[in-house]
């Protein structure tokens, strides 16, 4: 192969790149300023002490499953949404949307009754092993009284999930953008004010960031659905959404054939990321807050890999909905490439930031140090982490929904898991963040087996046709 038909099969034209631009653009500025208000609001709350800092770390950990509880719930409705959208069948993606309302408030209706009743016990879980900083009571306490005020907003996150993934799904990324800007920008306000006493309000510290947050969920949730049904000729899926609860039984099977291996790898697969906290959580509380800085800074520089990955399911499954199987192809593999090499960059970068991030944080030296070396374990795993995702949505595209549930969710209980649970008990003379990078490193495993099923192209499939 020549350099010139080399670049011709990875990378793409002019056309190629503003077409990405016009999909993901949007997306990674949604992200991107959510995760750094997110990263902003983390710092705001270590700024009152590590022992509320690493109490809303844990919760956010719990909600997190919840989250993607929401994103499982939804993501195999999104396949067909994105599909009946590429063949301009209006009428099959209001039924989907139906769908997800359906779930999504199902889902949030259970994940409040659960934390209700056990968010105590939950917490409980992570506060373990012999911590040399951190009172494990407060720890507790502040976890407690935050998620107690988050559930407040579990159902506006999860209708305005329903709402702004069948927008992105149907080629609007813009007006999700725009609302999660103005929900951040609102929540980075309130924070201030409600967390430090600001403007003659209280300083509630922990309970302030999650009262920031629910408001921030509530006005995010109220721009997307107006916007969506006072432009019903750019969404025409919105006309009669209310009407009735109708959903044809041969799509809901359909759905929930397709749907639930999502569901069931998006539960597995945050399970298992809980589960692998917990493992490294025996290792004190020191461990734990110092995994919660290196989560927040790895989320921030993670947003372009997770945008391309959510371009890839709407490209490709638009692609795929039209019948256009080699463009298809084609799109995705340049789109895999450029998912890797800026992931690339982005570890780069991320390494080089590594000392820099903890510094803002008002706790241990020796909790910023270890923030410190995570970051930089993260950070040399982030292009198989890139390749991985993409491999993913590549998959999921054309619902190949049982492979994916093996390849994610099961390599993460078949090999994560039991990694890190045996080196962190059983191997007390290995330091913490080399186990970091030995779990990194093990999806090297998951790479070699995503690239046979991609060029395989088990994944090729038009579901609506």
């Amino acid at each position: 192969m020549t350099l010139g038909e080399f670049r011709k099969k990875y990378f793409g034209d002019r056309a190629f790149y503003k077409m990405l631009f016009g999909v993901c653009l949007p997306i990674v500025v949604q992200n991107a300023i959510t995760t750094f208000v997110g990263l902003l609001d983390n710092i705001m709350v270590g700024q009152t002490g590590t022992d509320p800092m690493t109490g809303v770390s844990i919760a956010n950990q719990l909600t997190f499953v919840f989250n993607i509880l929401i994103f499982g719930a939804i993501s195999g409705a999104g396949i067909f949404t994105s599909q009946y959208h590429g063949s301009r069948d209006d009428e099959g993606v209001r039924y989907t949307m139906r769908f997800k309302l359906i779930i999504c408030t199902v889902i949030a209706a259970a994940g409040i009754l659960v934390f209700g009743l056990f968010r105590d016990s939950l917490i409980s879980l992570y506060i373990s092993g012999n911590a040399s900083v951190g009172d494990p009571a407060a720890t507790l306490r502040h976890g407690s009284e935050y998620l107690a005020v988050i559930m407040a907003g579990l159902l506006p996150f999860a209708v305005t999930q329903a709402y702004a993934g069948t927008l992105r799904e149907t080629g609007e990324t813009v007006v999700p953008m725009l609302a999660g800007i103005a929900a951040v920008f609102v929540n980075l306000f309130l924070n201030w004010v409600l967390i430090f006493g600001k403007l003659g309000a209280p300083a509630l510290g922990a309970v302030g960031a999650a009262v920031a947050t629910v408001v921030s969920r509530y006005v995010e949730a109220v721009i997307v659905i107006m916007w969506t049904h006072r432009h019903t000729d750019r969404n025409p899926f919105a006309k009669g959404l209310y009407r009735s609860a109708h959903i044809p039984k041969k799509i809901v099977l359909e759905i929930i054939r397709k749907g639930t291996p999502l569901l069931l790898n998006e539960s597995l697969w945050s399970f298992g990321i809980a589960a692998v906290t917990m493992c490294y959580s025996v290792r004190g509380l020191e461990v734990v807050s110092a995994d919660n800085i290196c989560v927040t800074v790895m989320n921030l520089f993670n947003v372009v890999y997770l945008s391309l990955g959510s371009a890839i399911a709407i490209i490709v499954g638009n692609a795929l909905g039209a019948g256009k199987t080699d463009e298809a192809v084609d799109v995705d593999r340049k789109l895999l490439t450029v998912s890797v090499v800026s992931s690339v960059i982005t570890g780069l970068v991320m390494a080089a930031a590594a000392p820099v991030f903890p510094m803002f944080y008002n706790t241990e030296p020796e909790i910023r140090s270890l923030a410190t070396k995570l970051i930089l374990a993260v950070a040399a795993g982030m292009p198989i982490q890139s390749f991985l995702n993409a491999c993913y949505f590549t998959l999921r595209s054309g619902g190949k929904t049982v492979i994916t549930f093996i390849f994610d969710s099961g390599a993460i209980w078949a090999i994560n898991f039991p990694l890190v649970f045996v080196l962190t008990r059983f191997v007390p003379s290995m330091p913490v963040e080399m186990i970091m990078l030995a779990e990194q490193l093990s999806g090297l495993i998951r790479c070699a087996i995503g690239l046979v099923l991609v060029r395989k192209r088990v994944w090729v499939n038009n579901l609506t046709g």
